[in-house]
């Protein structure tokens, strides 16, 4: 596993609802411990750190809305 300070060189997948140009969509990075969550309109800002758990929380719920 790598550790979160090392999503600057990590392979961001873009969510598969994206327009393809990048607009209104988040990034994730896999890989990691936690699961790195960044908005794809500004990635040098930063990302989120999610939890395993958390984060297929909030997938089944997305997915039931």
């Amino acid at each position: 596993m790598r550790t979160v300070n090392e999503t600057k060189a990590a392979s961001w997948r873009m969510s598969s609802y994206s327009n393809g140009q990048g607009g209104a969509c988040v990034e994730v990075a896999t890989g990691f411990a936690v699961v790195p969550v960044r908005d794809s309109k500004v990635p040098e800002v930063g990302h989120l750190a999610v939890g395993p758990h958390a984060w297929v929380a909030l997938i089944t719920t997305l997915r039931i809305s």
